[in-house]
C-alpha cells in the first residue's frame, strides 16, 4: 500500500500485513564452478535453526503479525499469489 504521495514508504506493519519466511534462505550454494551447488558454506543445521528463529522473534517483536514458517529443513511446497507492483529479493 502507497502512502498518501504514492509510494511505497509504509512497513509490513504499517499495513496489516503478514510474512512467510521460508527457512531455505539459511542455505549457501555457492555456484561458480560447475553445475553442481557446492554446501560447503552454509550453516550447520543446529546454527541454522537458532538463527532463523532469531529472525522470526525478531519479526514478531517488531510488531509483524503474523509471521508464519513451516517448520525449518523439512520437505514443503510453498505457494502465494503475489499481492502487488513489485518483487523484492533481499541480499546479503
Amino acid at each position: 500500500m502507497s502512502d498518501d504521495e504514492g509510494k511505497m514508504n509504509r512497513s509490513v506493519r504499517e499495513v496489516g500485513g503478514a510474512i512467510l519466511a521460508v527457512s531455505q534462505f539459511t542455505l549457501l550454494a555457492d555456484t561458480r564452478k560447475g553445475k553442481r551447488p557446492s554446501f560447503v558454506g552454509a550453516a550447520p543445521p543446529e546454527e541454522a535453526t537458532r538463527l532463523f528463529d532469531h529472525f522470526c522473534e525478531r519479526l514478531r517483536a517488531a510488531g509483524v503479525h503474523p509471521v508464519e514458517t513451516g517448520r525449518f529443513g523439512a520437505m514443503m511446497d510453498v505457494s502465494l499469489v503475489n499481492d502487488g507492483p513489485v518483487t523484492i529479493l533481499l541480499e546479503r
